[in-house]
C-alpha cells in the first residue's frame, strides 16, 4: 500500500509516475529491549496512513487481548508477528516494513534489542543507510544502546538518529534529556559515529515523530519524519564515486552480442569512457549501455545495466568492470571484520566458500587476531569463534579477487562465509585492508614441473589418504600398502598421524581446532610432495568431512585417493592397542574420536576396507591392485 495521495482521485497516472521516482530509504529501528523500537515503527505506519481499515479494526481487538498498554493502541503489534514475540513483548526475527510519503519511499527493519539475536540484527542493518537508536528516558545509555552503536558503526550506517524515547514519562524533563544526548555523543565519538541527529519523542503518543508535540517548546529541531524524508542517501554520495559493476552475468543471446550485466555499485559510466576488468587488469572501453528500454547516454549508481566493450576481453561472472585509471585493488588475503552467524564453532584453518557480491571463491580463516566484546568494546583472545561473536580475522582466499574496504564500498567489501559442505551461510564479513604479505608473496615459476619430476620416476604423483577411527588398522595397513609399492618400484613417503606430530606439530592438541590444523598442515606438505612426483600415504583419524575434502581440493583431477578403514567402533574399541579407548572412557582422555569427539565417514571414498573382515595383508593388498590399475 502506498501514502494516501490526491492524485489517485484525480490522476492516477501522475501519482503513479511519481511514486515510480521517489527515491528509497532503508533504515533500522535498534537499541534495547523495550525501548519501543516496534512501537516506534507502528507509529510511523499509522501516522502515514499506512494502515487499513480491517487492519486498525484487528490491531485494536489485539490490543486489548495481548497489548502491553492496558487496553490502548499497542502500535508493536502491527511489527511483531511472531507467536513468540507477542506473548513475551520482545522481537526475536527482523521485521521488515513499507510505507510511503509523498517524497520519499521506506523501507525500514525492526531489530531485536536481545544480545543472543545479534545475528538478526546484522542482517538488517546490512544494507541500511540509516540507524534509529532508541533510548528509554528513564533508563538512559545502556550496554545494549551501545552494544548495538557499536554494530551500527562496525557495519558502516554513517547516519544515526538518537531517539530518546518514552518522554512523556519522565514529564519531557529538558535536563534529563540534554544529560543523556551529551552521555551518548561521548561514545558515539569513540566509535566513530559523527553524524548523530537527537530528538526527544514518544512513540506511543506521537510526539515529535510526524509533527512537533506541545509538551517540548524547548525543542527546536525537525520531526523524525521530516528527517527521514530529506536526509541525504548514500545512492547520492556514491554516485560521485569511481565507476564500479561486479558483473553479475555474461550476457550471450547470440554469436553478435556479448554483454556483461551487473548492478552499478558506483559512480557514473558512459560510452566511450575507459573500463579495466579485474581482476584480470585488462583495459577496453564502453561500446554500449544496453537497457530493456533501450541503449543509455549515461548509467549510474543503483541502476542494472548490460555493458559492451570495443575490445573482446575474458571477463567472467564475479569479475569487477571498474574505471580504467581509478581500479579497486585485487588480494586474495585480507584483513576482516567477522560476525559468526552458526550454532558450530569457526575454527581456523577450516575450509568455507566466500561470496562477494557475485563472487564465489575458497577462504580460509588464517588466524583470529582477537575477538570484540560487544558490549565493553575489550578485546579478548580466542582460538575459536561461537554463534554472534565477532572477531578481527585473517581470511586468505584461493583466488585474488577485486575489492573495496567495507568502508567505502559496501558492495565491494561486504561478504559471506559459507559451509562447504550444508551450504550454509555461517558469518558475514567486512573487508578492512588487504595484507601486506599478499602483495609481496608471488608464485615463483620452475621449468621442472610436477610432471617432469613424475615422469622421471615412471609414475603418477597421489595422495592415498587413509582414514578411520583410532584402532581401525590405518597405520598397519598404510605401512604394508608402502612395503608393496616400494617393492613394486614406486618411489613412496608414509606420513603418519603420530610420526608427524613429533616434529611439523608437536605444538598442535587434540581439541577440534587443533585436529583441523593438523590436517591442513598435513595437506599442505602431502601437496608439495605430490608435487615432487611421489605417491605420499597419509594415515591420520582426519575425523571432518570439512578437512578431508580440503585435502582433496588442494589436488588435481585424480590425485586424491581416499581409503576408508570402515571398522565398527566396537571392534576398534576391544583393540585399543595403545589404551587409548580406555582413558577416554575413564575421563582421562579428553576431545577422543568415537568417544566425546564425533567422526565423519566418508560418503563417497574411492577405496572402502573392512579390517574386522579383512586382515591387514588382505586390505593392503586390495588397495595396491587399485592403485596399480588391477582392481577387479
Amino acid at each position: 500500500m502506498a501514502h494516501v495521495s490526491d492524485l489517485i482521485e484525480t490522476d492516477i497516472d501522475a501519482y503513479l509516475e511519481s511514486h515510480q521516482h521517489k527515491s528509497l530509504l532503508r533504515f533500522i529501528t535498534c537499541g534495547s529491549v523495550d525501548d519501543g523500537k516496534s512501537t516506534l515503527i507502528g507509529r510511523l505506519l499509522y501516522d502515514s496512513k499506512m494502515i487499513f481499515e480491517d487492519q486498525m479494526a484487528a490491531l485494536e481487538a489485539d490490543s486489548k487481548k495481548v497489548g502491553t498498554q492496558g487496553g490502548e493502541i499497542d502500535f508493536a503489534l502491527l511489527v511483531d508477528g511472531l507467536a513468540a514475540e507477542r506473548e513475551q513483548g520482545i522481537t526475536i526475527d527482523v521485521a521488515y516494513r513499507f510505507f510511503s510519503t509523498d517524497k520519499r519511499k521506506f523501507i525500514v527493519a525492526d531489530t531485536p534489542g536481545h544480545e543472543q539475536y545479534t545475528r538478526n540484527m546484522v542482517t538488517g542493518a546490512s544494507t541500511a543507510d540509516l540507524a534509529v537508536i532508541l533510548i528509554d528516558a528513564r533508563k538512559g545509555v545502556l550496554t545494549q544502546t551501545r552494544r548495538h552503536s557499536f554494530l551500527v558503526s562496525l557495519l558502516g550506517i554513517g547516519k544515526v538518529v538518537l531517539a530518546v524515547n518514552k518522554m512523556d514519562l519522565i514529564g519531557w524533563d529538558h535536563a534529563t534529556y540534554d544529560r543523556i544526548v551529551a552521555d551518548y555523543r561521548a561514545f558515539a565519538a569513540e566509535i566513530g559515529l559523527g553524524d548523530v541527529l537527537a530528538i526527544p519523542i514518544s512513540g506511543l503518543k506521537g510526539d515529535n515523530i510526524a509533527s512537533l508535540g506541545e509538551h517540548s517548546p524547548w525543542y527546536d529541531g525537525p520531526t523524525l519524519m521530516h528527517h527521514l524524508e530529506t536526509v541525504e542517501l548514500d545512492e547520492d554520495r556514491l554516485r560521485r564515486g569511481p565507476f564500479r559493476m561486479p558483473v553479475q552475468w555474461v550476457n550471450r543471446p547470440d554469436l553478435d552480442f556479448r554483454g556483461f550485466s551487473g548492478l552499478i555499485s558506483s559512480g557514473t559510466v558512459k560510452p566511450g569512457d575507459a573500463v579495466r576488468a579485474l581482476p584480470s587488469g585488462r583495459t577496453s572501453s564502453v561500446s554500449r549501455i544496453v537497457t530493456y528500454d533501450g541503449d543509455l547516454d549515461e548509467a549510474v549508481a543503483g541502476q542494472s545495466v548490460t555493458i559492451t566493450l570495443k575490445d573482446e576481453i575474458d571477463i567472467s561472472r564475479g569479475d569487477v568492470l571498474s574505471v580504467a585509471d581509478a581500479p579497486p585493488e585485487v588480494a586474495d588475503q585480507f584483513e576482516t571484520t567477522l560476525v559468526w552467524m552458526a550454532e558450530e564453532q569457526l575454527f581456523p584453518g577450516r575450509p568455507y566458500l566466500l561470496k562477494l557480491g557475485s563472487k564465489l571463491v575458497g577462504a580460509q580463516v588464517t588466524e583470529i587476531k582477537h575477538k570484540i566484546n560487544v558490549n565493553t568494546l575489550e578485546h579478548i583472545a580466542g582460538k575459536t569463534l561461537d554463534l554472534n561473536e565477532i572477531a578481527i580475522c585473517n581470511i586468505a582466499l584461493d583466488h585474488a579477487i577485486a575489492f573495496e574496504a567495507y568502508t567505502a564500498d559496501k558492495d565491494l567489501g561486504g561478504f559471506i562465509l559459507i559451509d562447504r559442505i550444508s551450504n550454509a551461510t555461517v558469518a558475514a564479513g567486512m573487508i578492512k585492508f588487504a595484507l601486506r604479505r599478499s602483495q609481496n608473496i608471488h608464485w615463483q615459476a620452475t621449468d621442472v614441473d610436477k610432471t617432469a619430476r613424475a615422469a622421471q620416476k615412471n609414475q603418477t604423483g597421489r595422495i592415498v589418504w587413509f582414514t578411520g577411527l583410532s584402532g581401525a588398522g590405518k597405520s598397519t595397513v598404510a605401512n604394508l600398502v608402502e612395503k608393496r609399492l616400494h617393492a613394486l618400484g614406486r618411489h613412496t613417503y608414509l606420513l603418519d598421524g603420530d610420526n608427524v606430530r613429533h616434529g611439523l606439530n608437536k605444538n598442535l592438541g587434540f581439541t577440534e581446532e587443533d585436529r583441523v590444523e593438523n590436517i591442513r598442515r598435513v595437506a599442505e606438505v602431502a601437496k608439495l610432495m605430490v608435487d615432487a612426483g611421489l605417491i605420499v600415504l597419509t594415515a591420520f583419524i582426519s575425523p571432518f568431512r570439512a578437512e578431508r575434502r580440503m585435502a582433496r581440493e588442494l589436488m588435481g583431477e585424480g590425485e586424491f585417493v581416499e581409503v576408508y578403514v570402515d571398522t565398527p567402533l566396537a571392534v576398534a574399541e576391544q583393540r585399543d592397542v595403545k589404551g587409548l579407548y580406555k582413558k577416554a572412557r575413564a575421563g582421562e582422555l579428553k576431545n577422543f574420536t568415537g568417544v566425546d569427539s564425533p567422526y565423519e565417514p566418508p560418503e563417497h571414498a574411492e577405496i572402502v576396507v573392512d579390517t574386522s573382515k579383512l586382515t591387514a595383508v588382505e586390505a593392503a593388498e586390495r588397495i595396491v591392485q587399485w592403485l596399480e590399475g588391477k582392481a577387479p
